[in-house]
């Protein structure tokens, strides 16, 4: 018998449920939200590995990994996550209790990096305003609707990891300069990925478009609120594809509203969806999405794939690749031995 893998029965690619069917060293079980919570609490007890969305607002908090689903679940060795982000897991936890934490960092680089350049020519060029006129309004030119070039211009990446990286490519090739901040990484790195290394004051004086590429942690949790924005070039525009909670909504809308910023493509909120009366869902010069950046079909078939390919090396003995709290490894390997 295999090792015991749940998820819950959150739309996922097939090719995740294809992988682990086929492994002969790991028991899926996909469990109905709707089943009875007694019935859903009998399998996680005896469950190895849970495989969670990242998404935040998609998993109910019961079953979110959270100290009292650890405390109730005493085989769980391992948590997966379905994309880059953990904001379903409190990772602190995990590791005083020997969990392994895994993502799937990469997977959907290039659906997120292209995301993050559509919302920046969306409201560059005012791509949202002008269908929407004309589609509502008559008597305007097209000189009323005009917009930006991006060559030429500077792009703050503020992170440049996986998405960060290919954003940095993308860029390259609009003609822009880009910068990027990241402390994890030296100068020497940053200039490999394709950018050039500067502190984050610098970025956000000297840029042009500011693009977050960043997890959202203790250390980037709020890292944009009134100051950094203020900071931000007069005209500037702010793009996010990262996560809710990383920017400050109300001071953004200050920031808008006030004419500082000179627009923002916003991919994530910190509610998801956002109430249809959000302050920045009423401002022209803001395009909005429902953090879809990572959900196309290709990034969606790529995370799935790679998540059961790791969850299967995993159940087989493997070390997974995309660890989020390596130190946890021998602990977590003796307990799944055992």
């Amino acid at each position: 018998m295999g090792k015991k893998v749940v998820r819950l029965n959150l739309w996922t690619d097939a090719s995740f449920d294809r992988i682990l069917g086929a492994s002969p060293h790991a028991e899926l079980r996909v469990l109905d939200l709707k089943a009875p919570e007694p019935s859903l609490w009998e399998e996680f007890s005896q469950a190895d590995i849970y495989h969670v969305s990242a998404a935040k607002d998609e998993v109910p908090p019961q079953w979110q990994v959270t100290r009292d689903l650890i405390q109730r679940c005493p085989r769980l060795a391992c948590v997966s996550t379905s994309g880059a982000g953990y904001d379903t897991v409190d990772v602190p936890a995990c590791t005083e209790h020997g969990i392994l934490v895994v993502n799937q960092a990469g997977g959907n680089a290039a659906s997120v990096a292209e995301m993050a350049f559509g919302l920046i020519l969306a409201v560059a060029r005012r791509i949202v305003e002008s269908d929407h006129l004309l589609k509502t309004a008559s008597g305007f030119t097209r000189e009323d609707l005009m917009g930006h070039e991006i060559n030429g211009k500077v792009l703050g990446l503020v992170g440049i990891g996986h998405i960060g990286r290919r954003a940095a490519q993308l860029g390259r090739a609009f003609g822009m300069e880009v910068l990027a901040y990241d402390p994890y990484l030296d100068a020497a790195e940053i200039q490999a990925r394709g950018a050039r290394a500067v502190a984050l004051d610098e970025l956000l004086a000297s840029s042009d478009v500011v693009s977050l590429h960043c997890p959202r942690n203790a250390e980037t949790a709020n890292m944009f609120g009134q100051a950094a924005f203020g900071a931000m070039k007069r005209g500037a525009l702010f793009i996010t594809t990262a996560r809710g909670g990383i920017h400050d909504e109300a001071a953004l809308y200050d920031a808008l509203a006030a004419g500082h910023l000179g627009g923002a493509g916003l991919d994530v909120w910190k509610i998801e969806p956002p109430p249809h009366d959000h302050p920045l869902l009423g401002l022209g010069n803001v395009v909005s999405t429902f953090h879809t950046a990572g959900v196309s079909h290709e990034g969606r078939r790529n995370v799935a794939t790679i998540a059961a390919e790791q969850i299967a090396l995993l159940c087989a003995g493997g070390t997974p690749p995309r660890m989020i709290n390596p130190e946890v490894l021998p602990a977590f390997q003796r307990r799944f031995q055992a």
